[in-house]
């Protein structure tokens, strides 16, 4: 679902601009106040250039027999995915490091990938982490084979092979990987208390039939989810790398991660044979009190959500671990240096997989059913933006500020989404006729 990071080769004399650097076209008062500690760096970008120097020739090469020319380099094609340079030929198909390395990990890895447009996103060398879903696609009708990459697997695998006998798997997590992993629970757990240590207590408001809003509930709920906002925020900064971005990419995944991973962490309180989900308080509501509290037409498709979570039995560290991943999503817009994302993205992925194979050995398709619901989170969280909208129609005064700072993205995200398909239908009318129609001969 998630693509891993992008190598590129790079020649003697040649300069690489991977991002221009974009400016901070937000400011960001209260949020970042809850950044305690932190100070901006100034990133600066480096340009190196480098020269080959060749050396004299002695006397004895004066007399020496001509040697023949070198032969000269090989020139490939641009790349047949993202038109970036090639590095050659791989699976089949001119390509460059990086949608070598894109297609080969997922073809390996049997990854499952969801576009979250129109499946017909531009791939090029800027966008091609945008969408892993079409930059796959795009490999494919460019010709790249599965089979090479598995020809290519066995190949190496037979290299590696040695008198000694046969190694079976094994999922034990390296040091530094349960490094991550214990940092990982631990910041979870402090930031999320689980079902069973909270002390529950009901409300009796508008709990038989569903409302537009319950005013009283609403106040609750916003109250509540501030603090919640707070404690993600928390969370994000705990996770191994993430205070190393830059402030402007660690406010952009928070906002593009924020509400997804809420919603997680409310449905795995979920309390299936009371149909009711418990809040950090110990508040806890039933179905159609969540519906009046303000999440509206949002609410049913969060309670199956919740259902579907439960066959996973998943614990606190693999819910901490798939918060993490939700978090440092390199595909994510507006990034400064989403390769710098992706790189820390990856040993979460190692980590959660491991993890979750050596818990269940017997369940080997628990780690893909599990990181699918990353997919879910996104399409529930592009549902939660639509009920922002109609929301703030609905209650008396203003959106908390924390709460519309961290949703004012998704809101964006969808009138970008709204705009761009609106735009494509006018490109899909074919006119009648046109501003200065020619004269018909008589």
């Amino acid at each position: 679902m998630f693509d891993y990071m992008d190598f590129l080769a790079v020649g003697p004399g040649e300069t690489l601009d991977f991002y221009t650097a974009s400016p901070c076209m937000l400011q960001e008062p209260s949020l970042t106040a809850c950044f305690t500690g932190l100070t901006e760096t100034d990133w600066q970008i480096h340009r190196i250039a480098q020269s080959v120097e060749t050396q004299s020739s002695s006397s004895e090469d004066l007399f020496a027999s001509p040697l023949s020319p070198p032969p000269p380099p090989r020139t490939y094609k641009p790349c047949f995915v993202c038109q970036d340079k090639s590095s050659g030929y791989h699976y089949g198909v001119s390509a460059c490091e990086g949608c070598k390395g894109f297609f080969r990990r997922s073809v390996q890895k049997n990854m499952v990938y969801t576009c979250h447009r129109d499946n017909n996103c531009i791939i090029n060398k800027i966008t091609r982490n945008r969408c892993q879903y079409c930059r796959l696609q795009r490999c494919f009708a460019a010709g790249m084979s599965k089979e090479s990459v598995r020809n290519d697997r066995s190949k190496k695998k037979e290299k590696k092979e040695t008198p000694k006998m046969t190694m079976i798997e094994t999922y034990e997590l390296t040091a530094e990987l349960g490094c991550v992993v214990e940092n990982i629970c631990r910041a979870h757990r402090e930031t999320f208390p689980s079902l069973c240590q909270l002390g529950k207590y009901t409300t009796n408001s508008s709990s038989d039939t569903r409302i537009q809003l319950d005013l009283g509930l609403w106040d609750k709920f916003s109250e509540l989810a501030t603090k919640c906002i707070i404690k993600v925020v928390e969370f994000a900064k705990r996770v191994p790398g993430f205070t190393g971005l830059t402030i402007t990419d660690q406010i952009t995944l928070l906002k593009a991660a924020c509400l997804d991973i809420l919603i997680l962490r409310i449905c795995t309180r979920y309390t299936p044979d009371q149909d009711t989900m418990t809040f950090s308080d110990g508040l806890t509501l039933t179905r159609t009190q969540i519906h009046n509290a303000g999440f509206g037409p949002l609410t049913d498709q969060v309670f199956t959500f919740a259902g579907q979570l439960l066959p996973l039995e998943m614990d606190d560290t693999e819910s901490g671990l798939l918060s993490a991943i939700c978090l440092v999503s390199g595909d994510r817009q507006d990034l400064e240096e989403p390769s710098k994302v992706e790189v820390l993205q990856e040993p979460l992925l190692e980590a959660l997989k491991i993890y979750s194979r050596k818990r269940r050995p017997s369940m080997p398709l628990m780690f893909p059913k599990v990181l699918m619901k990353i997919t879910d989170l996104r399409s529930i969280s592009a549902k939660g933006a639509e009920r922002v909208v109609t929301l703030k129609m609905e209650i008396p005064g203003s959106m908390p500020p924390l709460i519309q700072e961290m949703l004012e993205e998704m809101e964006n995200l969808e009138k970008q989404k709204q705009s761009e398909e609106e735009q494509r239908a006018d490109k899909n009318i074919t006119p009648t006729h046109t501003h200065s129609p020619c004269p018909q001969s008589t």
